[in-house]
């Protein structure tokens, strides 16, 4: 059997996107543009080959060394870039070209590519645009036969009202490719050499020329500005959310939720409008997530309550509840039935089972036991302006109201800290400790301190002085 090979092209510049990133680096839905198509054809054949030139550090930084590529060092042309790629290849086969700015194609798209190729020596893939413009446009015979592709740039007035255009994706038998691919020409408005007069060339040669169309032409998109990346992550998230949804997780309002590519959500979980889930992050069964939440590359258990808040790189165990408007911080670890509540922030800090934290407090490098308790207010001071210290705080603790706790410090088993103390010491178990100066009234004194820019107030002091 014929080997089935690949060539993706991924040396473009991507001028109209305004940007020092290379153009297939674009982010849709947390990866790259380019890893999409790559992902589909790697479902087709193994033997793949990248042609990368502007930015080419940084693809393949991006992609890493598990690809074959091949440098462009100047960008002749479509053509130009598969002839780069062809000595790498055997002179039989079938080649896929693929283009590296249509992240919508999925492998299905490329079997049925392969299904309609049979004997031909080209196969296209086609769609019908009701606004072409910008495309190469297919033109057939009377017969309804291709007979060749014109570029938008080369077409006349008529050829550019014709709705089915190229989509850049193609099959080739490499026999006749080898042939007749050294034989283009650069002559042409762009001065490039095309991938597409090949077709014209095949077919004057007498070799087979066939075309598959794509019943939904927005798989074909290719991206070439802002706008055309933010209408692909669009279809994108269609799509991702409602496979979501056909495994079970309920979407309120999928048109205000937006989940990336690789995030895993269990079934029976909800997700509330205005919810971001970012990066590799893993969810469970029967979470309430939402509204207004933002999660990234991050681990939640079954049964977890988020709202109107942010989780990052952490794991949130069993039935854990945080928010509204808390910020767990990257590198915690949130135990089961925990509660984190409002305006508290959680910075590279273990929450033990059972843990409440109600409201107004910061917790950073701090490991807390179960079944502990801080009150509103409890900051725990990490950072002497240097170096960052870590706390600990027994199991079942108390910590009252607008504590302080100056790490590095302990606080034991069962202990109680007293509201408004500042502790700077370790405090034994079962201990109670109260740090905070003894209370002190001064009658009539307080006139003072109030309404001190107040001109009656200042002239009735100096005239009592007086």
């Amino acid at each position: 059997m014929d080997q089935l090979w690949a060539v993706v092209l991924a040396a473009g510049e991507g001028k109209r996107m305004h940007s020092r990133l290379p153009k297939v680096l674009h982010q849709i839905c947390g990866r790259p543009m380019l890893q999409y198509i790559l992902e589909s054809t790697m479902a087709v054949t193994e033997q793949i080959i990248v042609v990368v030139g502007h930015g080419a550090g940084s693809v393949r930084q991006e992609l890493g060394s598990g690809w074959r590529y091949v440098f462009q060092e100047q960008q002749l042309g479509t053509g130009h870039a598969v002839a780069c790629a062809l000595p790498l290849m055997p002179d039989r086969g079938k080649l896929l070209v693929l283009c590296g700015d249509t992240p919508l194609l999925e492998t299905r798209h490329l079997e049925q590519l392969l299904e309609e190729h049979s004997d031909n020596a080209v196969t296209l893939m086609t769609a019908l645009l009701n606004e072409p413009t910008g495309y190469g446009r297919i033109i057939r015979d009377q017969n309804g036969h291709v007979e060749r592709i014109v570029e938008e740039i080369d077409a006349s007035p008529l050829e550019k009202k014709v709705p089915e255009i190229n989509t850049g994706t193609y099959c080739f038998n490499l026999g006749p490719l080898k042939r007749f691919l050294p034989q283009l020409s650069a002559d042409n408005a762009q001065g490039e050499y095309y991938l597409t007069d090949i077709i014209a060339l095949l077919k004057e040669k007498g070799h087979k020329v066939g075309a598959y169309r794509v019943e939904d032409n927005r798989i074909c998109l290719g991206i070439n500005d802002r706008g055309q990346l933010a209408e692909a992550a669009a279809l994108m998230r269609q799509r991702i959310n409602h496979g979501l949804m056909q495994r079970g997780v309920t979407l309120i309002d999928p048109a205000t939720t937006y989940i990336d590519y690789d995030v895993q959500i269990g079934s029976d979980t909800v997700i509330w409008p205005q919810t971001v889930i970012e990066g590799a992050t893993k969810i469970g069964c029967a979470c309430q997530i939402g509204p207004a939440v933002q999660l990234r590359a991050s681990c939640l258990d079954d049964r977890v309550t988020l709202r109107q808040s942010v989780v990052e790189e952490s794991i949130v165990e069993t039935g854990a509840v945080i928010g509204p408007f808390a910020y767990i911080r990257p590198d915690c670890r949130i135990g089961q039935r925990v509660k984190i509540g409002d305006f508290v922030e959680v910075k590279n800090s273990n929450i033990g089972e059972g843990t409440k934290i109600p409201h107004l407090s910061y917790i950073g490098d701090a490991d807390i036991q179960g079944g502990a308790n801080l009150g509103a207010g409890v900051i725990i001071v990490n950072y002497d302006g240097r170096r960052k210290y870590r706390a600990t705080i027994g199991t079942g603790a108390f910590v009252g109201c607008n504590s302080n706790l100056i790490s590095p410090v302990e606080v034991g088993d069962g202990a109680y800290i007293a509201a408004g103390s500042t502790v700077t010491e370790n405090v034994p178990p079962g201990a109670l400790a109260l740090a905070r100066a003894r209370q002190e009234n001064k009658p009539g004194v307080a006139h003072r301190f109030l309404k001190k820019n107040d001109p009656v107030q200042e002239k009735g002091e100096k005239n009592e002085k007086a």
